[in-house]
C-alpha cells in the first residue's frame, strides 16, 4: 500500500537543543497512531510540521497528491459566534451541503444547540468543537494534539466511541494510557534512547510496552557485550603500541570505532526519571479534616448536600462525577478556599494544605528556567536541606545547560514539571490535586503515581486520567447530577454504578416513557396475567430486537460507504433513520422489561 505520507531523515532543534534528529516513518490509510514520548521530545512540534505550521531544520516530507490534513490543537479558542458558524469558517463550497455536513458533525459531537456562542463553551466542549471542525474538510489524515485534556470522563467516553466508529486515519498525541489502549492500533515513541530516534510497534499500547521493554533489554545486553569487546581492544592498544604498523591500522581504527559506538549506546541506555516526592509535615494526627453535612448551592439549585468526609493519613480520595456536579467546588471548600452553605469543617491544629489548581499558576514565559525553579538564589531548600539549582533541575530532567532558556522555549509538559517542582517545596499534610496530569508524559505520570501512593499524609484527587485514579485512590466519592453522592471502594466500582444509573435514567426519562406509551397496548382492566396478544408479543420480542439491531448495523455500514458519505442529503437521511432505529430498539427493550414484570407479578 502506498503511504499517504512519508517522513525521511527529519530533524528539528531549538538553539542547541535537538528535539529529534534524522527520524523516518510512514503513514498509511487506516492507521490509528498514538504518538508518545517524554516531555520535550518534540511530539507537538512534529504534528505542526506535518500540518505545515512549522518547518523542519532538515529532511523531507512526501505527501500523496491532493492529500488533505487537518489539525485539532491542544488549546482551542473561538470567537463569540455560533458553533455552526465556527464549523463553516474558511470553507468554500455549496452552502447547503456545508451546513448539512456541519450539523451532522455537531450532532455526532452531541451539540443540541447549533447557535450557542462558541466563546462561552467550557474547555471540554471547545475540545469537541475543535475536533469536529477539523473533520469539516474531510481529511485523509487527522492530527489530534492531546484531545483528552479538558474533557471529563463522559467526554473521553464520547471521543473513544466517536474515533472507533468513524473510518478515520489519525495520529494522536496523548498521555492517557487507557485512551491509547482503546483507540490506537500502532504506537510510535519519540525518544533519544532509540538508535533511529523513535520506536514503532503495531498493536495496542500494552503490546507496544512489551516490545519496547524487550528491545531495551537487548540494547542493554548489547552495551555489556560491546563493553567487553572494547576492553579487549583497549588492552591490545596499550600492550602493543609498537605494533601500530600499516598492517594493524585497520584494527586500531576498528577499536576507536567500537569506542564511539559504545559511547553512543551508553548515552541511549541512560534511563532518567523525574524525582517526584511530595514533602510531608510528618504529623501523627489521626484525623486531619472532618467535614459534616457539607452543602453548596448556586441560587436555588444545590450542587451537593449532606456530604460527610473524614481525611486521615493514608487516605487517597478521588472525587468523580460529570462536569457541573461540583467536584472542584467541593475540593475548594475542603481546602478552605471558598465557604460552604451548610455543614461544618474541622481541621487539625496547624494543618498544612497544598492545593494544585487545574488552571495552574501562570508562569511568565519570559522567565528563564533557572528563575522559575529558584527565583532568588542559586540554592533551594528541600526538606531542610540546601540543594543547588543545577541539582534540583536534574531531578526534573533539565540539564544545567538549559537553565538560561526562556520558558517560552519549553513544551507544555516541561512547564508542568516546573510547577510540580515548586509544589514539592511546600510541606503538606493534605494534598489537593485538581487535574494535575495535563501535559505530563507517561513516565512522569508513573513516577507521580508511586509518589502519591507513598505520601504519608492524605490526598484528594480530581483527574480525568482513569489509570491514575484507579492506581492511586483507595476511596472514590461519586457526585451525581441531582445533588446525590455515594462512596465507592475503587474507580471501577464507581464507573460500573455510573453506567447503570445512566441506563436507568435513560429508561425512565419522560421521553422514554412517552415512547413506550405510544406503542404499548391498552391496559387490561383487572388481569394480572398476559393476554394472548401480549404473550405472543413477548415470544416474538427476541426476534424483533435482533431485526432492529440488523437494521442499525445496515445503516452504520451504509454511512461508512464512501459514495454515501459524499452525498450530504443521503447522509443526513441515514442519520435520521439511524436515530429512529436506535429509539425503536430502546422502546423494544423497555416493552420487554414491562411484559416480563407483568408476567412475574404475584
Amino acid at each position: 500500500m502506498t503511504p499517504l505520507l512519508g517522513i525521511q531523515s527529519l530533524s528539528k532543534s531549538f538553539g542547541t537543543h535537538f528535539l529529534f534528529e534524522g527520524i523516518s516513518l510512514s503513514i498509511e490509510r487506516g492507521n490509528r497512531i498514538g504518538l508518545i514520548g517524554p516531555n520535550g521530545s518534540g511530539k507537538s512540534t512534529l504534528m505542526k510540521i506535518l500540518y505545515d505550521q512549522e518547518k523542519p531544520d532538515s529532511g523531507s516530507i512526501t505527501r500523496q497528491s491532493g492529500i488533505r490534513i487537518s489539525y485539532a490543537s491542544q488549546e482551542p479558542e473561538f470567537p463569540a459566534i455560533p458553533v455552526e458558524e465556527v464549523m463553516l469558517q474558511g470553507l468554500v463550497g455549496d452552502p447547503i451541503e456545508l451546513t448539512t455536513r456541519a450539523q451532522i458533525l455537531l450532532g455526532k459531537a452531541q451539540f443540541d444547540d447549533f447557535y450557542q456562542k462558541a466563546s462561552l463553551l467550557s474547555g471540554g466542549w471547545k475540545k469537541r468543537l475543535e475536533i469536529v471542525k477539523a473533520l469539516m474538510s474531510e481529511p485523509d489524515i487527522l492530527l489530534l494534539d492531546e484531545p483528552t485534556n479538558h474533557l471529563d470522563l463522559e467526554g473521553i467516553d464520547w471521543l473513544e466511541k466517536f474515533l472507533l466508529r468513524e473510518k478515520l486515519t489519525y495520529i494522536v498525541v496523548s498521555h492517557d494510557r487507557y485512551f491509547l489502549e482503546n483507540c490506537c492500533t500502532k504506537i510510535i515513541e519519540l525518544n533519544k534512547c532509540y538508535p533511529q530516534g523513535l520506536f514503532i510497534g503495531d498493536g495496542t499500547l500494552s503490546h507496544f510496552l512489551v516490545l519496547r521493554d524487550q528491545f531495551l533489554d537487548i540494547q542493554q545486553q548489547q552495551q555489556r557485550d560491546l563493553a567487553a569487546t572494547v576492553r579487549d581492544e583497549t588492552d591490545w592498544l596499550r600492550r602493543t603500541p609498537q605494533a601500530r604498523t600499516t598492517k594493524s591500522r585497520s584494527r586500531v581504527d576498528k577499536a576507536y570505532a567500537l569506542m564511539g559506538e559504545l559511547a553512543d549506546i551508553k548515552e541511549r541506555n541512560k534511563t532518567q526519571k523525574v524525582e517526584i516526592d511530595f514533602s510531608s509535615s510528618d504529623r501523627s494526627t489521626k484525623k486531619l479534616l472532618v467535614a459534616k453535612n457539607i452543602g453548596k448551592s448556586f441560587g436555588e439549585r444545590f450542587l451537593f448536600k449532606n456530604v460527610d468526609i473524614t481525611l486521615s493519613p493514608g487516605i487517597r480520595l478521588g472525587i468523580a462525577g460529570k462536569n457541573g456536579t461540583g467536584k472542584t467546588t467541593l475540593m475548594k471548600i475542603m481546602a478552605g478556599m471558598i465557604s460552604q452553605d451548610a455543614g461544618t469543617l474541622k481541621y487539625a491544629d496547624a494543618l498544612k494544605i497544598v492545593y494544585f489548581d487545574q488552571h495552574r499558576e501562570k508562569l511568565p514565559l519570559h522567565l528563564t528556567l533557572k528563575e522559575a525553579l529558584s527565583p532568588t538564589s542559586d540554592t533551594i531548600v528541600y526538606r531542610g536541606q540546601p540543594i543547588h539549582v543545577n541539582g534540583w533541575a536534574k531531578r526534573f530532567l533539565f540539564s544545567p545547560d538549559r537553565l538560561k532558556l526562556p520558558l517560552s522555549a519549553l513544551s507544555g509538559g516541561e512547564r508542568a514539571r516546573i510547577l510540580i517542582a515548586r509544589l514539592m517545596l511546600e510541606p503538606a499534610d493534605l494534598l489537593f490535586l485538581d487535574e494535575p496530569t495535563n501535559d505530563l508524559d507517561i513516565e512522569t505520570l508513573e513516577v507521580m503515581e508511586e509518589s502519591l501512593k507513598t505520601f504519608p499524609g492524605a490526598v484528594v484527587l480530581i483527574s480525568h486520567d482513569r489509570c491514575l485514579v484507579e492506581r492511586v485512590c483507595n476511596q472514590i466519592l461519586g457526585l451525581g447530577t441531582n445533588n446525590e453522592h455515594e462512596f465507592f471502594a475503587d474507580f471501577q466500582q464507581w464507573e460500573s454504578a455510573n453506567k447503570k444509573a445512566a441506563l436507568a435514567e435513560k429508561k425512565t426519562s419522560p421521553q422514554s416513557k412517552q415512547n413506550v406509551a405510544s406503542i404499548a397496548p391498552k391496559a387490561q382492566p383487572a388481569s394480572k396475567k398476559l393476554s394472548y396478544k401480549e404473550q405472543k408479543e413477548l415470544d416474538n420480542m427476541d426476534a424483533a430486537i435482533t431485526a432492529i439491531e440488523l437494521k442499525i448495523a445496515k445503516f452504520n455500514a451504509e454511512l461508512h460507504d464512501p459514495a454515501v458519505s459524499a452525498d450530504a442529503t443521503k447522509s443526513l437521511e441515514l442519520y435520521q433513520l439511524l436515530a429512529s432505529a436506535e429509539q425503536e430498539k430502546e422502546k423494544l427493550f423497555q416493552r420487554w422489561q414491562d411484559l416480563e414484570s407483568k408476567l412475574n407479578e404475584p
